[in-house]
């Protein structure tokens, strides 16, 4: 009996022994108008072997570089994509770079640096001042439940002054409730419950105004009886 580890090695074990024998013979065909037809033959049947590679983009390139792969980066063919070389493919990612955040305050996220860009940028006014006490809000979210603790507003205005590089301040606000995006959300949701009471009423007026007359038709039909 034979075993894998008798065999050849699969430079690329998901295309599975049959495209590696076939890759080899490519090789071995005398002429380059041969390995070209062959070389073709053996994409489409690569192509086929995984259809997942259609989805993403340049997947004929990258079957080209995997057949360049399969040959041990030894195969004379003319190719429409130019062939990658060993050193390209053991090269190392580069780093990623993450965001810096200022001191201790990573809980707050890259969206709230973000935002605070984006207030930095606007003109002074009202769109202004709703987009600083916006993110204020999103902060003291933040920090509560990384914390796991109560934090006060002049807190958080001390954060977003130092994030911002003193130019925003919120420390002319005594606390968050007092600000004007609290007033208007807090006027919005009592005009909401009132509305909600005033509903409630008046469909109770009215199915009490029904069922004094039930009950007179009921009577009646007693009567008649």
């Amino acid at each position: 009996m034979e075993y894998n580890t008798q065999k050849t090695q699969l430079h690329m074990p998901e295309y599975g022994r049959i495209i590696q024998q076939l890759v080899e013979r490519c090789k071995e065909l005398p002429t380059k108008e041969e390995r070209n037809e062959m070389a073709m033959a053996i994409i489409d049947f690569m192509g086929q072997r995984n259809p997942q590679l259609r989805d993403e983009e340049n997947y004929k390139h990258k079957l080209w570089d995997h057949l360049f792969i399969l040959a041990n980066y030894d195969l004379d063919v003319d190719s429409p994509y130019p062939f990658p070389t060993m050193e390209q493919l053991a090269e190392k990612p580069k780093r990623m770079e993450y965001p810096k955040l200022q001191g201790d305050f990573k809980f707050y996220g890259k969206s709230i640096l973000q935002l605070i860009e984006k207030a930095i940028e606007l003109e002074a006014g009202d769109e202004k001042e709703a987009l600083i006490e916006v993110i204020a809000n999103n902060m003291k979210k933040s920090y509560n439940v990384y914390n796991k603790e109560h934090v006060t507003d002049d807190v958080i205005f001390r954060h977003l002054k130092e994030l911002s590089e003193n130019r925003l301040d919120l420390t002319g606000i005594e606390s968050l409730e007092k600000s004007k995006i609290y007033y208007t959300s807090n006027n919005s949701r009592n005009n909401n419950n009132n509305n909600n009471n005033r509903n409630s009423g008046n469909n109770n007026n009215n199915n009490n105004k029904n069922q004094p007359n039930k009950r007179r038709h009921n009577n009646n039909h007693k009567n008649r009886k």
